[in-house]
């Protein structure tokens, strides 16, 4: 009897699909959930040109200074 996808944490569900490698469906519920949960990700252009470069330096640079205030909190 396979476990209730729906109810189990990204978290476990990736602990599962590690354990049981062969299950499509807990494979595509992951993938699903995965994608799902990207939708407030930034996505950025690959850094091939000095503009996209300093584009992706800046990202990174906001990045370091969120952890480091969330580090101080």
């Amino acid at each position: 009897m396979k476990p209730d996808f729906d109810t189990m944490s990204i978290t476990e569900l990736r602990a599962y699909l590690l354990s049981h490698r062969n299950d499509d469906d807990a494979f595509y519920k992951l993938v699903d959930r995965l994608e799902a949960s990207s939708d407030d990700t930034d996505l950025y252009p690959a850094p091939d040109t000095p503009e996209n470069i300093a584009l992706m330096e800046a990202a990174i640079r906001k990045q370091i200074q969120k952890l480091q205030e969330k580090r101080q909190d």
